[in-house]
């Protein structure tokens, strides 16, 4: 079982590693112009998309992370009206006592 579990590991590992690839590609200079003998020009578009990236991953983490701590917040709340509702479930009820005939 655990073999199966480090293969499943491995192949993510491997599928992120890709991902991670690709975006470096797209950060990296061309060196194709600077071959042919031109004057290579600044890559506006790609440092204008790589920012984009990087503005994007920053947001997609801001929101995860405001998730998580929405989550843990209602957590919380729900655990505190379940312990409320077990000591109103569990206190003494004296009026019962009394109408029962358990005590005077």
């Amino acid at each position: 079982m655990s073999e199966i579990l480090r293969c499943r590991s491995l192949r993510y590992l491997l599928f992120f590693a890709s991902i991670f690839l690709q975006f470096l590609s797209g950060f990296s200079d061309d060196s194709k112009n600077s071959n042919s003998g031109k004057k290579a020009e600044p890559h506006a578009s790609s440092t204008k998309t790589g920012t984009k990236v990087v503005i994007i991953l920053l947001g997609v983490l801001a929101l995860s992370l405001f998730s998580f701590f929405l989550f843990k917040l209602w957590q919380k709340k729900k655990r505190e009206e379940q312990y409320a509702r077990l000591l109103k479930l569990f206190e003494e009820d004296d009026e019962l006592e009394v109408e029962l005939g358990l005590r005077d």
